[in-house]
């Protein structure tokens, strides 16, 4: 039963200081950049935020200033940073972006690497509607993959819905560790985000209906296909949702902001169709933009987000 005083959506996961350059050009020729933030999570709870939700975001940060500076702008993002805490023996992790070419990360033993189940013993995370995760999390530490799998467990024994990314990173590791993991953990969560080429890397599934035969387990399995669309499979059936045409300035991020659409529809009780669209919608704005997230206020007629996911 969510609690009044807990927000609809706990997302768990690391983020890091984000350079990139302050135009859509390549970090070589960048002769001005910036410094932003980003995280899988706190980005899913900042888009959900954005759209009017409560959302919180759990994590360790650096006791040092880009934490700080972290910590600084997700919560002037709206989103509850209550639990995060500031760890004094280790680093923030930071990212280089370079658009259209990728990302470089620099996270090996950064704060939120050294997250263990104890990290979370406080968080009152089966009291949310939905608690969300990424499948970038357990490769981070032994200690990390213990803090997901005690999240699972917690969640699974509650009135929650847990929520699950895949979010497959290959520079963090390779196909063949991978993949029995992350099928693992989506087959234990509610709702599960992958992308089809993703599923296709891990496991060999080339349409949405070898993921749903590879992933029965979760009541909502959302499969997205890049410039395509999105498909939903329930107990309700398949719905698809095509995307909106975009022109692409740096695709990184845009999944997390199809989750956060899609959840904060979740929360307000939309439609399966509405979900989707609101996922893509979110997805159009963070495509157009080098930044992992993009601001926008609710539409007029939308309703307050409430507690109603299941």
């Amino acid at each position: 039963m969510a609690s009044a005083d807990v927000p609809a959506l706990i997302a768990i996961g690391e983020t890091m200081a984000m350079v990139t350059p302050s135009r859509a050009e390549s970090l070589l020729d960048a002769e001005s950049i910036r410094l932003r933030i980003g995280g899988a999570e706190s980005n899913v709870a900042g888009h959900v935020a954005a759209l009017g939700g409560a959302a919180a975001w759990v994590s360790a940060l650096g006791d040092d200033v880009l934490g700080r500076r972290v910590h600084r702008e997700i919560t002037a993002q709206g989103i509850d940073t209550r639990w995060v805490s500031f760890d004094e023996t280790a680093p923030t992790g930071v990212f280089f972006k370079d658009p259209g070419r990728g990302v470089s990360y620099y996270r090996a033993g950064s704060a939120a690497s050294r997250m263990t189940p104890a990290s979370i013993v406080r968080i009152p995370i089966e009291e949310a509607a939905v608690v969300h995760v990424s499948g970038i999390t357990p490769v981070l530490s032994g200690d990390c993959a213990a803090m997901i799998d005690a999240v699972f467990e917690r969640v699974a024994a509650s009135s929650a819905l847990l929520s699950f990314d895949v979010n497959h990173r290959q520079g963090l590791w390779p196909v063949a560790d991978a993949a029995p993991v992350l099928r693992d953990l989506a087959n234990r969560a509610d709702i599960v985000f992958v992308g089809r080429d993703e599923a296709e890397t891990l496991w060999g599934c080339r349409t949405a209906e070898d993921v749903r035969e590879l992933l029965p387990a979760p009541a909502r399995l959302i499969v997205k296909d890049g410039d395509v669309g999105a498909t939903e499979f329930s107990a309700h059936g398949r719905t698809f949702v095509p995307a909106i045409p975009t022109e692409v300035v740096e695709p990184v991020g845009a999944g997390d902001a199809f989750a956060g659409g899609y959840l904060a529809g979740l929360l307000s009780g939309r439609s399966v169709r509405e979900r989707l669209q609101g996922g893509h919608e979110r997805a159009h704005l963070v495509l157009q933009s080098t930044s992992d997230s993009a601001p926008a206020a609710p539409h007029p007629a939308d309703p307050p987000l409430a507690d109603t996911a299941r």
